[in-house]
C-alpha cells in the first residue's frame, strides 16, 4: 500500500512536469523489478557475510548494521500482532495516554485557523498546515538526532531562503537536486562500503557515532515490577 501510494505521488508529479503516463509506469515499472532483485540479493548477501548484523548488543561502536528500520519494522509486528493493541493501548497497558493523540490530532488545526481569521494581515500564520505537518513527520527516518539536523538545515536553506531569494533557479533546479542527493547517498554508501569497511578501516570513534543515541534508559522497560539491571523499577 505503501509503494503504491508512493508510486501515485510520482505519477501526479510527471503529470506536472508533462511527462506521458506511459513512460512514467515503464519506468516504475522497470525500476520495481531491478531494485526487487538488487535489494534481495543485497540482503541476503549482508546476511550471510556480515557477523551479528542486526544484534546491536554484540555490535562494536559506530557500527553501521544495527539495523533501525528493520527493528522498528519488527517490533510494530510484535505489538499489533503478537501482544495485540489491546494490552497497549486500552486501559489493560502503559500506552493508554496515546490514545488522546486523536483529539489532539482533531482539534489541532482549530487555533491557527482561528489566528489567521483574527488577524489576516499576518499572512505566514495561513501558510500553517497542520496535518501536512504530521503527516510529513511520520516520514521521518528511524535515526539519530544528528540526521535530522542535517535534515532541517538542507530543507530550510533551499526551500526558504533560496527559495526567497532565488525563486526562477529554485523552480529550476530543486527536484533535480533532491534527485541528485538521494542518488549521492546511494553512491556514497556503496563506495564507502567498498573503500572502506570491506577493507576494515573504521571511522574515527567519537560522540556521533555511538549506537545508543547517548540515552542509556532507552533500552529499560516501563511495565510496572519488572527489575533489569541499570534500569529504574516502576
Amino acid at each position: 500500500m505503501s509503494q503504491a501510494l508512493s508510486f501515485v505521488g510520482d505519477f501526479k508529479l510527471g503529470h506536472y512536469m508533462k511527462i506521458p503516463p506511459r513512460s512514467m509506469f515503464l519506468v516504475q515499472l522497470v525500476a520495481t523489478m531491478v531494485s526487487a532483485t538488487v535489494c534481495f540479493g543485497t540482503t541476503w548477501w549482508l546476511l550471510s557475510s556480515v557477523d551479528n548484523i542486526c544484534v546491536q548488543e554484540k555490535l562494536p561502536i559506530g557500527s553501521p548494521w544495527t539495523c533501525p528500520g528493520d527493528q522498528v519494522f519488527y517490533n510494530a509486528s510484535i505489538i499489533w500482532g503478537i501482544i495485540g493493541p489491546g494490552r497497549m493501548f486500552t486501559s489493560k497497558g502503559v500506552y493508554s495516554g496515546m490514545n488522546w493523540f486523536f483529539l489532539i490530532g482533531f482539534l489541532a488545526p482549530v487555533p491557527a485557523w482561528f489566528f489567521a481569521r483574527k488577524f489576516p494581515e499576518k499572512k505566514w500564520i495561513k501558510q500553517i498546515h497542520v496535518p501536512l505537518i504530521f503527516s510529513a513527520a511520520s516520514a521521518m527516518p528511524r535515526a539519530k538526532a544528528v540526521n535530522y539536523w542535517s535534515w532541517v538545515i538542507v530543507g530550510v536553506v533551499f526551500n526558504y531562503y533560496i527559495f526567497r531569494r532565488y525563486k526562477g533557479r529554485w523552480a529550476r533546479h530543486n527536484y533535480i537536486l533532491s534527485a541528485g542527493l538521494d542518488a549521492g547517498t546511494a553512491i556514497m554508501g556503496v563506495l564507502i562500503y567498498f573503500a572502506l569497511q570491506n577493507n576494515n578501516i573504521s571511522f574515527p570513534d567519537w560522540w556521533g557515532s555511538e549506537n545508543t543515541d547517548h540515552c542509556p534508559l532507552a533500552h529499560c522497560p516501563t511495565e510496572k515490577g519488572i527489575v533489569v539491571k541499570d534500569c529504574p523499577v516502576f
